[in-house]
């Protein structure tokens, strides 16, 4: 079953980042990687569910028009609007996904380390919206943990595969490494356009 909102709650009432995103060298790194490999200068809209304290989310932000983020744990939420007070493009909600998925389309979604905690039929509801929610030719960020975790309802390659299976992506950047995953996917039909392509240079 997909893990609901108290179990996250659990997570932050025992530590205010219970993922070491601002303390640990690996999620650092992994974070840097997951911005630097986005293919786009610039994103006029995005999408980030499950954004934690909003480390990751003050990295994209740089590259965003608007920026919603979002995620299920109040506490999550006060951490990440306080570190993102001063990006004005930056927006920080409660919401539960994918219940409480978003209007309007974006020209990039990012779900990183979320896509794991979905059981049943819900991922594939997530990954319905999401693709459904994506611009023509806009950018899909997937990264997760590819280590077993006895919580989780599904694992990282797991996850990936499924992805891998929709319809309307592309992948464009596969990142592969013994701990985690990092694949982009453009909204297309046909082949993805390649930065080199974007700009010119091939």
């Amino acid at each position: 079953m997909t893990l609901g909102p108290g179990y996250f709650d659990a997570m932050y009432a025992a530590s205010p980042d219970p993922w070491g995103f601002q303390s640990r060298w690996y999620e650092q790194r992994k974070h840097a990687i997951s911005v630097d490999i986005l293919p786009g200068r610039f994103y006029a809209e995005a999408f980030e569910p499950g954004c934690s304290i909003g480390v990751l989310t003050g990295m994209l932000a740089p590259r965003c028009g608007r920026l919603l983020s979002c995620d299920v744990a109040e506490a999550a939420v006060r951490s990440a609007a306080l570190s993102t007070r001063s990006l004005p493009q930056v927006q920080v909600e409660r919401r539960v996904i994918p219940r409480d998925w978003p209007d309007g389309r974006f020209d990039l979604i990012v779900l990183s380390e979320i896509l794991y905690y979905f059981g049943g039929e819900d991922l594939d509801r997530v990954l319905d919206l999401a693709t459904a929610a994506l611009n023509d030719g806009g950018t899909l960020l997937a990264v997760h943990w590819l280590h077993p975790v006895a919580d989780y309802p599904r694992g990282g390659a797991e996850v990936h595969r499924h992805l891998a299976a929709r319809p309307g992506l592309a992948r464009l950047v596969g990142h592969t490494e013994p701990d985690f995953l990092a694949e982009v996917y453009i909204r297309t039909d046909g082949e993805p356009v390649s930065v080199a392509q974007a700009t010119g240079l091939a």
